[in-house]
This record gives C-alpha cells, structure tokens and sequence, in this order.
C-alpha cells in the first residue's frame, strides 16, 4: 500500500530535497560506557524508542534548517512504523511511503555519558520482489526536487539508473565504505556528493575518498533532460493512495532560470544547475566528503587540492552523537542550494552536526541548528 501524507498532491511538488530511504526505528540505550559493562545485568535510565536512521537524521535536519523535504521509503504497519510517521508528521516532513510486510527497520544506539554512541543495526532481512516504487515515478519525484540524498537501502539499488538519470542535484552516504565493497559502490551513479565516515579508515581515508572520486567518474550517467522533458514522458497521475485518491503530477518545476549556479566554488559550479551526469562535459565534478566525528571532515573535490574543515565548537554540552553525520549532510546541502561555496559548507555542516549532537535523538527543536550566516 502506497501513502501520501504530509500535504497530499503538494507532497510530490516543488520540494528543496528528496530523501530516498532511510528510514527506520532507534531503540536508544544511555550506558556507563561503550561498550558497556561486561555483567549479567546493567540497571540503565529509561530506554527511549524514537525515529532513527540515516534517511530519517537527513530529512529531519533539513526540515529544521528549513528546507521542504519529501522522504519516500518503505514502512512497516506496526507501533514501530507509527513512532516513524508520527516524528515525521510533527516536523512537517512530507512522506511517500509503501507498506514493508518485512516491519519497520530498528537500531539499538548505545550511547556513554559523552555522548558516543554505538549502533547496532536490524535491516529486517532483504528486499524481496519488484521495487515498492515504479522507476518513473521515483524520476519523476527527483525531477521534481532541487536535491535527491538517495540511502543505500536494498530496495533503492536496482533504482539507482532512474534516479542518476533524472536528478539534478544529488548526494548519498557510504557510511563505513572500504573503498571496495561492491554493494556501496553500486550506489555512485545516483551522487554528485558522496559522503563517508571517516572515523575508522585512518590513513586510508585519503584512499577510500579518491575511490569514491574514480568510482563516480567511472559510473557518470548519460546526460540528464529538462524537467519538462521527464515529466511530460511519465503518466500524468500517480497510483491511489490509501484513500482511494491520487497524488497529482509534480507540475510547475523550477525552470532552467531557478537553477542557475553560483560561480567561484573550489570545488564544481553549484548545487542545483541542470546538467549531464555527474558534469564531466560542462566541468562540474564529484565531491567526496568524509566525516570524522570530532575532529571534523576531510573534502576532496574533484578538480582541487582536498582540505580539512575543523569540528566546530559545541554551543551547548554534548548529549547525543547519534545523527550527527547525518545532519552534516543536511547542513552541506542546504548550503550548496543557497549557492554557498564548498569550503563555507562545509564550515557550515560542521556547526549544524556539532548543535544536532546537543540534544538527544533527531528531532530538533526550533532554533537549535544554526542559521545561515549565524
């Protein structure tokens, strides 16, 4: 079953960022330390069920730094899902989402007194069938967006084509990518930035962010058309929703004027322009970007010198690490939509993820992320 909420017709129009997947419930465990004591029994304060995983840390950061955000996913029917639409429902984030008979995707976080964290992650087993969405309507959604962050969720891979060939702008997560597991790699046609922690690659970093660099190269789509040209060969209307009506077709797309690129970036021409691929004709290229917690990100553009961006000074004591990577992202991209170059997104990213650590879970209260400029 396919549902709309969050502004029905106007869930699938003119939205700043498309959120491909990621959903998910987090199942939030304060311990003494991580890993936590080795005893039968640990007494912990109350445990708190709440919205998690990538997909849902991006959407809600970007809704709360004021962007229109559209997540589409799978859900399950069950008291886990709920908790999931009920967060999204009060951070005003419109969704699109397909029943998952496999249930809602759960993560335990274990997080110390400093606010580290360690998770353990239930995907509830693999995908099986077709995809829950049909490729055009998911092109149709990306053309329709400013931005798509597409999650490397299983059902999303075989996608991945109709998503890269339609977006104008785009990014996703590789989270803990070596560089060579195949399964991440598969995700590089779909992003023009391509994020990766950082924390545990060491002095292999540098390596696993040119990987993401050759690997975007080498998966560059064919050239993307207009909006106009994408929605005008797709059907007009999309399937029921769940009561009994239908979510209209995503008209009056911004037009090539809308998207022009702020020039003089390090790094390509501007988040939002219109273009072929990952823009190797017009000279825009791939970015790698990896997080690295505390002490900051490392950014490797495709055409500069790599630079290290600082971890910015918490405003407030730390709580909570968990999302932070996420809304990292978030940050970038709502910085690259403004027009902002590179390095000051990035200098941006950096005091939006360290603010999200302030408080505990992904829902954020108003005027806690920093704004634009502040």
């Amino acid at each position: 079953m396919s549902t709309v909420s969050g502004g029905g017709a106007s869930a699938v129009r003119e939205v700043d960022l498309l959120v491909v997947g990621g959903l998910g419930l987090d199942i939030a465990v304060a311990v003494p330390s991580v890993p936590p004591p080795d005893a039968d029994s640990t007494t912990v304060p109350p445990i708190d069920l709440r919205v998690g995983n990538t997909g849902a840390g991006v959407a809600l950061a970007a809704a709360a730094l004021g962007l229109r955000v559209l997540v589409v996913d799978t859900l399950g029917a069950d008291p886990a899902g709920e908790i999931v639409r009920a967060a999204l429902h009060r951070a005003g984030v419109a969704h699109r989402l397909v029943d998952d008979p496999r249930g809602t995707r759960r993560s335990v976080s274990l997080i110390d007194p400093a606010g580290r964290r360690s998770s353990l992650y239930d995907p509830r087993g693999g995908w099986a069938g077709p995809p829950p969405f049909a490729g055009w309507e998911l092109a149709q959604l990306a053309a329709a967006a400013r931005h798509v962050h597409v999650s490397i969720m299983d059902w999303v891979a075989p996608l991945v084509p109709d998503l890269a060939g339609s977006a104008r702008s785009s990014s996703t997560d590789l989270h803990d990518w070596d560089g060579e597991n195949p399964y991440h790699r598969a995700f590089l046609p779909a992003a023009d930035i391509v994020f990766v922690s950082g924390t545990e690659l060491g002095d292999r970093l540098d390596a696993t962010l040119r990987a993401v660099l050759d690997g975007a190269r080498q998966a560059a789509p064919p050239a993307r058309p207009a909006v106009s040209e994408v929605t005008s060969a797709l059907p007009g209307a999309y399937p029921p929703t769940a009561d009994g009506g239908s979510a209209t077709s995503p008209a009056g797309g911004p037009s090539p004027a809308d998207v022009e690129p702020q020039r003089g970036g390090p790094a390509f021409s501007g988040v939002g322009r219109r273009r072929g691929g990952p823009a190797f004709e017009d000279g825009r290229l791939p970015l790698a970007v990896g997080t690295l917690g505390e002490r900051g990100a490392r950014v490797m553009p495709g055409d500069a010198v790599p630079f290290d961006v600082p971890a910015a000074a918490p405003p407030a004591a730390i709580v909570d690490s968990n999302g932070a990577g996420d809304a990292f992202a978030a940050g970038f991209i709502a910085a690259r939509l403004r027009g902002e170059r590179v390095d000051r997104a990035a200098g941006y990213a950096a005091r939006v993820a360290v603010a999200s650590c302030t408080v505990a879970g992904m829902e954020y209260p108003p005027g806690l992320l920093p704004a634009p400029g502040g």
